[in-house]
Parts: structure tokens; sequence; C-alpha cells
């Protein structure tokens, strides 16, 4: 799932993000208030970390332009601690309101409940592929009636793989959505984690799943290529 902070405190942003994508979610950052609209508007976010005092245009502002485009849930992070801040956040469509300074684990059970209520929900029904089977309620992975466990960016880098299942993966565009950041070509960070992935997946099992398309990516799939 992927969030947007627009926040113009580098160390703020920074402590978000790093925590958040710990925890497997796909993280984008913007500095202000232009480019944060700029973002929401035109990406499909299944969250928005929203501050009020921002350069450009101020938070308000962001989520009434945003509100007349899309409905994208917004958690606003804000220093303005009086009750009228509140409820004017909350009057112009925010979903909810949280103080700074904050605990992390307090936003993160912000965030979890607000995604678990908003338009975009993950998925809730079992996905069968093969003899593999995933719960994504509950993060559970079996396959041939065995228990897999997994770290969070290999059921992340699963989830991706899955989603795309009969697609070509490209190392781009893996590193991008389950690690958040450029593909580098001189790094091997997603073939170590499709190499991990498989040791636990494919290795035991006679069919493999996930197959290599040299010089390209990946592609999830029961057939043999």
């Amino acid at each position: 799932m992927r969030i947007l902070i627009v926040e113009d405190e580098p160390k703020t942003a920074a402590y978000v993000r790093k925590g958040l994508s710990e925890q497997g979610y796909a993280v984008d950052i913007a500095s202000d208030g232009i480019d944060g609209l700029h973002l929401a508007s035109g990406t499909n976010y299944d969250l928005i970390l929203l501050d009020v005092m921002l350069p450009g245009i101020d938070g308000w502002t962001v989520l009434q332009g945003l509100r007349r485009q899309r409905q994208t849930p917004v958690l606003f992070l804000s220093a303005l601690d009086q009750v009228d801040d509140r409820v004017k956040g909350l009057k112009l469509g925010a979903d909810d309101y949280l103080v700074k300074p904050f605990a992390f684990s307090e936003l993160l059970a912000r965030v979890q409940n607000i995604l678990r209520r908003g338009p975009v929900q993950p998925r809730e029904t079992l996905t069968r592929i093969a003899d593999l089977e995933v719960d994504p309620m509950r993060r559970r992975v079996t396959r041939a009636g065995q228990r897999i466990e997994l770290t969070t960016k290999e059921y992340a880098l699963l989830d991706y793989l899955l989603r795309h299942a009969g697609e070509i993966c490209s190392r781009t565009l893996i590193a991008e959505n389950v690690w958040d950041m450029n593909f580098d070509s001189d790094t091997n960070v997603v073939d170590v984690a499709v190499r991990r992935l498989r040791a636990k997946l494919d290795d035991p099992y006679e069919t493999k799943l996930i197959h290599t398309i040299r010089g390209v990516g990946y592609v999830f799939d029961p057939q043999p290529r």
C-alpha cells in the first residue's frame, strides 16, 4: 500500500517514512503544499499524511483542493493543537488529526485504523495459485499445506508478484513498489530478495512459481517458461 507524506520538516518526514517502510508500506514525500497537492491529485495513494503549516499552500488548502478531485483518506499531522484546529481539519474532510509530537506507535495505529475502514482495502479473499495459498488478512502463506514464514519485505515482494501474476515484472518496477526506491543497476537488492523468496517458496517443491526473464525481471506463473 502506498502512502504520501506532505511534510516540510525533513527529520519528521524521514522518521515517519522509515517507520512506515519497515511496516511494508511504500512511501513518497512532498516537502511543500504545491507538490503535495500535485502528487495527491495525480497518484492513487491509499493514505495521505498531511501537515498544516506548509510552504507554498497550507494543508487546509491542499485538502480542499484534493477533495474536489479525490476522496483519498487524509490524516493531519500538525503542531496546531487547539480544539478549533482539530475541528477545522475534520470539517474539511480529514479522516483523523494527530498532534505533534507523537509516538510512532500511535501514528501506526491510526494509519492502520484508517486503512481498515478506508475505500481502498487489502484483499480480503484467499489467493490460490497452484498449491500456493495466501491469506492477506492474516498474512498467512502456505504451500502444499505447509506454512511458510516470510519477513515483511518477502511478503511485500510476494504480494506484488501475485498482484501481477502472469505479467513480466521488471526489476525497476519491483524496486519502486516494494522498496520505494529508484532501481540502480549496480545493486542486486531485488535479485537477492527474489532468491531468498524462492528458497522458501520454490526450492522445496517440484513446480516452480517464480521465473526469471533474462535481462528484464521476473514473472509469477505456475506454468514453466
